[in-house]
């Protein structure tokens, strides 16, 4: 069948039937349908045997785009195999110490996530609000296991481990800020950090970019910014949050030159063309009180 109508329904089947040839009968070839972020729904394929209590999801639609692009199934194959390999030798450890609560609490963090966008994920996930936003926890694997891998922490992971939400949250929130530190830049210099080219800063507008030090699930890092108060002091009024992603947040000083709509135009547009669906985190505005040294959600 040609690339020009092969949809992703059969590139998936014939993916499967690839798979379960070059790797036998031993092997099991299954296909999961994972709930991401915003309740993004993804397809992954996991290459698993009967013993298997752990493996790796590797995700579709990136390599069915790069099918449609010219690549070669037989390449795609090969790939998903490797990957696979190399992910289950990272994973290859007992996954008992995971019962354990003791072994596995110093790599527990939490991340913000949209409260409204992800009600089916949130049933089976611990969770604390916070605004239109809710704070959920992962476990990080070590570095030298998977790059960038995680474990989300469901319900029944807090049961076995005979929590609940507030303890998972003290736990996390002193890993977070211990391990992933803030890290406050102006837009210029980021800009210039990317590109290279040195960027004059807008003094009528200073705008900052809130994140962490690893730069993944930064937005967390309002929860426990001391750089936002400082910001305030600098500017001499309160700051304007502007979400960008779950990865990062804008500070601008809220000085009414501009009303509150043009900035949430401005993150429905941002949030429309510039950010992934499953990274969007919210459509809202929020603000540190310089008084109260608070962050409020903006309802007006």
């Amino acid at each position: 069948m040609g690339k020009e109508n092969m949809g992703f329904q059969k590139f998936v089947e014939n993916i499967v039937d690839l798979l379960q040839e070059r790797m036998g009968d031993a092997y099991e070839i299954r296909v999961l349908h994972v709930t991401k972020n915003n309740d993004v729904e993804q397809t992954g394929i996991a290459i698993t045997r009967q013993e298997d209590s752990i493996f790796p999801t590797i995700y579709l639609e990136g390599l069915y785009q790069e099918y449609r692009e010219g690549e070669m199934l037989g390449v795609l194959v090969e790939r998903i195999i490797n990957c696979h390999e190399e992910q289950s030798m990272a994973l290859e450890l007992d996954m008992d110490f995971f019962r354990d609560y003791g072994r596995v609490k110093d790599r527990i963090f939490y991340k913000l996530v949209s409260l409204e966008k992800n009600k089916k994920f949130l049933r089976d996930a611990p969770h604390l609000r916070w605004h239109d936003l809710a704070i959920v926890f992962y476990y990080a694997l070590e570095k030298d296991m998977v790059e960038g891998g995680s474990i989300t922490i469901k319900r029944q992971h807090m049961l076995m481990w005979k929590q609940n939400a507030e303890s998972l949250y003290r736990t996390a929130r002193r890993n977070t800020k211990r391990d992933m530190p803030e890290l406050l830049v102006s837009m210029g210099e980021l800009i210039s950090e990317m590109t290279g080219v040195s960027v004059r800063e807008d003094d009528a507008t200073p705008m900052y970019v809130l994140t962490n030090q690893e730069k993944r699930f930064g937005a967390s890092a309002m929860l426990y910014s001391e750089k936002i108060g400082q910001l305030a002091e600098r500017f001499g009024c309160d700051v304007l949050i502007l979400p960008s992603s779950v990865h990062e947040v804008l500070l601008i000083p809220d000085d009414h030159i501009r009303e509150y709509a043009f900035y949430r135009q401005m993150v429905a547009e941002v949030n429309r063309t510039q950010v992934e669906p499953e990274e969007v985190l919210s459509y809202g505005l929020y603000r540190y009180c310089r008084k109260e040294a608070e962050i409020e959600e903006i309802i007006s």
